[in-house]
């Protein structure tokens, strides 16, 4: 059996990505593509040869290494968004721009979100909850905590969750809808809450990224800012993939208790070391506030076919995603 130690420290695997592609974003010209081969191609084998794992005792080694992890990762994405903007300003119009910010959306995605979504559940306005937000204004999303915490948790698996797709709905789709209907929300729920007017929590937001952007554009030049918009772009894409997969085809009444069943996880290893272990998303929805080394399995929940990144290219092809999710999704939630 694996011991604590070795579980915990399995989980630095997840620092590779950041790593290489801040590498490829100094080193320039074909090593921009390094992350994008490494996160779209290699991960999704790595995925498949890795296998399944279950949890492992931590030891309180283990653990003090877990909790470290998130602020590495939060360093490495400052080094990742700052020679993403070096590396376009050297640049300029060339090929490697575009390819080091597709890279560096991908890191964005799978490194700065996932750390935010973790980091995002602490008590507001304590350091770690920063540092969340920190994260997300590199990916120009700041309302997603807001409407991740007080509208994606309580209404999961319902018709009054954006986040949440209903069976049959292709990513495609579900995309379109997601994106706008979850910042409506956010700023509803902002609104609700008291913060009207230019006391708007999503307003406030949004004239934070405007002004990282007015920066970039009056420093540097347009050229940079609109390429940090489409890294931001492309962080954004994955993270509604990964809602996508988390709750495709899971429903429940509005009055039933949220339980296990009502979404999807993932035992596969190499998703769960580079990913703070969200593929355990059941146990996440029961117990929002646990640390991400603290999820387990549940018996009861359903289970992917494969791991997040093994998903990926499957999810992009509608009639293949169906055929191969469908017959998986439990008769009592459909």
């Amino acid at each position: 059996m694996t011991t604590g130690r070795d579980a915990a420290a399995w989980h630095l695997v997840g620092l590779v990505a950041p790593v290489v592609i801040l590498s490829g974003n100094l080193a320039g010209g074909a090593w921009t593509l390094s992350g994008v081969i490494l996160v779209l191609l290699v991960y999704p084998l790595l995925d498949v040869l890795s296998g399944t794992g279950r949890p492992a005792l931590v030891t309180h080694t283990g653990r003090s290494l877990l909790t470290a992890l998130p602020y590495i990762h939060v360093v490495l994405q400052g080094g990742v968004f700052a020679t993403l903007i070096w590396r376009v300003h050297l640049d300029g119009y060339a090929w490697t721009t575009w390819i080091a910010a597709l890279s560096s959306g991908l890191n964005t995605g799978i490194s700065a979100i996932v750390v935010a979504h973790e980091m995002g559940h602490s008590r507001p306005l304590t350091f770690r909850w920063w540092l969340a937000r920190l994260n997300l204004l590199t990916a120009m999303y700041l309302h997603f905590t807001l409407e991740h915490n007080r509208q994606h948790h309580p209404a999961v698996a319902t018709s009054g969750d954006p986040a949440s797709a209903p069976r049959g709905r292709a990513f495609w789709y579900q995309l379109v809808c997601s994106v706008p209907a979850q910042f409506i929300d956010a700023w509803q729920l902002s609104v609700r809450s008291g913060r009207t007017g230019l006391r708007n929590t999503v307003l406030r937001g949004l004239a934070l990224q405007s002004l990282v952007i007015l920066i970039l554009w009056t420093a540097l030049s347009g050229w940079v800012a609109l390429v940090v918009i489409f890294h931001a772009g492309v962080a954004v894409f994955l993270l509604e993939y990964v809602n996508y997969i988390q709750h495709y085809g899971l429903s429940r009444d509005i009055t039933e208790r949220i339980a296990a069943r009502h979404a999807w996880e993932s035992q596969t290893r190499w998703s769960r070391w580079t990913l703070l272990e969200l593929t355990r998303h059941s146990d996440h929805h029961v117990r929002a506030i646990v640390p991400f080394w603290q999820l387990r399995p549940h018996p009861g929940a359903p289970e992917l076919p494969a791991g997040y990144y093994a998903c990926w290219w499957p999810c992009l092809v509608p009639p293949i995603w169906k055929r191969w999710v469908g017959k998986r999704i439990p008769r009592n939630t459909a």
